[in-house]
């Protein structure tokens, strides 16, 4: 699942992950309550929990820390790894991520190729080489 409210950020994420060594679903929801929602409706079973979600903390309604402090809230949720895939480079939002229990902090690149091979890293490390735990 990515967590975006920048169109642009999407299309590109989509792009570099249309091609992908791994089969996967690509959900977007494009602010924290929309995200929020999909979690605990698909948490009760009305639908697939992600493997993995990417998350910008600059969102809409609720902003990503909210999102993030839910997720790890909720037992249901919890062990979904949470990247946060944001603009900001602050030390204290890197911090902060932490504290809340995010699995990595990623400052999305302003270069377009820099971006794509991020995109191509994460797909690597994330959906290839890590062991994910079984949703149940």
């Amino acid at each position: 699942m990515h967590v975006e409210d920048n169109p642009g950020d999407v299309m590109l994420l989509r792009e570099a992950l249309k091609d992908s060594r791994v089969p996967n679903d690509y959900l977007v929801a494009e602010d924290g309550d929309d995200a929020l929602r999909a979690l605990h409706s698909a948490a009760t079973g009305a639908g697939l929990l992600p493997d993995l979600i990417l998350l910008d903390i600059n969102l809409p309604r609720k902003d990503g820390w909210e999102v993030l402090r839910d997720i790890k809230q909720d037992l249901r949720l919890a062990r979904i790894p949470v990247i946060v895939l944001t603009t900001s480079t602050d030390g204290n939002d890197v911090r902060t991520a932490y504290d809340l229990h995010a699995s990595c902090y990623l400052s999305k690149p302003n270069d377009l190729d820099a971006f794509l091979r991020l995109a191509k890293l994460i797909e690597e490390f994330w959906l290839i080489q890590v062991r994910l735990p079984i949703q149940s």
